[in-house]
């Protein structure tokens, strides 16, 4: 009675039974943080204001639908979904046992054999999902997560956000998706694209996976674009010359640059190095830890622009209660991967440790108050320079895509 005289919908009453804790995550349309439950233990809630997909919430119901006709081992499982007056709440199973890179890092070996097992458990989900007519559009090793700490855990696909179901199996799409450096040519060059996107983004994985570096390492738009269109893949003989052929033609047959070349996810199943026969037992692990190195000091600038989304969020949002501050949901952030600071963002001090803050659930004091000013220089600089590399980068899109459609044309 009170939810419906405050204006709340029915299912709002869902929301007491979770008490919700750090924040994992933050994109275009809310956040996700942890929560936990009596009844379902520690879980993953999505939290989409309801403003920012006005006029597009059969975005948000579809996504719900997707969700909830999935049951696969490899895949994170719905496990319910409310609303307010201003969010939806969508919460699904929480995947505690790290990403893809890092838990490979905590080994103490990782042979090819171990990759092929690694990837065949990947490419399970993606057939699964493709059987069914949906498309991820954002495989990358950050959605790629060990569903527990234990030694045999699963790993499970996650990230659902721009997944589609497609209407006819065969339909295209045409709004852009995927990740800088897993997206396929197609998509770059917004000519439609299907299920063999995920195809490509499963083969980047794959070569990285076996070597610690990316096939394509242009770090703008038009070089990555015609990188990936040339169809050149580079075996560099000091990374690969121990991998074995089946694992080269593996990756070969997902990495082509015409769609209708590259492999379906039924027929990669079939591939001979996905039994583990063929692989060699070289350990992988020096140069994957070279590779998360690198990525580690990417995702210390990722960590700014997402204390900035959540502070963007935050000022539009009403009700602000599920929204962290960026102080807060980086403190959270640190807590989460063990290294138990409250620091906002990786410190620049010569032993590369960063100093400790407040600890958390404490008033701060003068420490606090200091990170935040830093963290908003911080966010301010990275929100300028991120804002001229998207014009820069928009320019060169259309460049590109006015170019392709003139020689489109000359050649018709």
């Amino acid at each position: 009675m009170l939810n419906k005289l405050s204006g709340q919908p029915e299912s709002y009453e869902k929301k007491a039974l979770y008490r919700f804790g750090r924040t994992l995550g933050a994109g275009t349309y809310g956040i996700v943080r942890e929560a936990e439950s009596a009844a379902a233990g520690k879980v993953a809630v999505k939290i989409i204001l309801k403003k920012n997909v006005r006029g597009n919430e059969k975005m948000v119901y579809d996504e719900l639908e997707m969700l909830q006709a999935l049951d696969h081992p490899s895949i994170v499982h719905f496990v319910d979904w409310f609303e307010s007056k201003d969010k939806f709440y969508i919460v699904t199973q929480l995947a505690t046992g790290g990403e893809l890179f890092d838990r490979i890092c905590e080994y103490g070996k990782f042979t090819e054999k171990d990759a092929s097992q690694t990837i065949r458990q990947v490419l399970d989900a993606v057939n699964y999902l493709h059987e069914r007519n949906i498309v991820h559009r954002d495989l990358k090793p950050e959605n790629l997560l060990y569903l527990t700490p234990a030694p045999n855990s699963p790993l499970v696909l996650a990230d659902f956000g721009i997944a589609k179901m497609l209407e006819t199996p065969t339909e295209l799409l045409t709004s852009m998706a995927g990740s800088f450096g897993y997206a396929a040519p197609e998509v770059m060059l917004k000519q439609g694209h299907g299920k063999a996107v995920d195809m490509w983004s499963l083969g980047v994985i794959t070569y990285t996976l076996l070597c610690g570096y990316s096939p394509f390492r242009s770090e703008n738009l038009s070089d990555l674009i015609e990188e990936t269109r040339s169809g050149r893949i580079i075996f560099h003989d000091r990374y690969w010359r121990d991998v074995s052929q089946d694992a080269k033609n593996f990756i070969l047959t997902l990495l082509q640059p015409d769609p209708a070349d590259r492999v379906s996810s039924g027929e990669a199943l079939k591939h001979s190095w996905l039994k583990g026969e063929s692989a060699s037992d070289r350990d992988l692990l020096p140069e994957i830890r070279a590779y998360n190195a690198k990525a580690r000091l990417r995702r210390g600038i990722e960590i700014i622009k997402l204390a900035n989304r959540i502070e963007a969020l935050k000022m539009q949002e009403d009700d602000g209660e599920d929204i962290p501050s960026p102080a807060d949901m980086a403190a959270s952030a640190g807590t989460a991967e063990g290294e138990g600071e409250t620091e906002p963002f990786p410190s620049t001090s010569p032993n590369g440790k960063s100093s400790p803050g407040s600890p958390e659930g404490t008033s701060g004091g003068t420490k606090k108050r200091s990170l935040s000013k830093i963290a908003r220089g911080s966010i301010f600089r990275e929100v300028v320079l991120a804002k001229v590399r998207e014009v820069k980068q928009n320019e060169e899109r259309e460049r590109i895509e006015r170019e392709a459609r003139e020689k489109s044309t000359t050649h018709a």
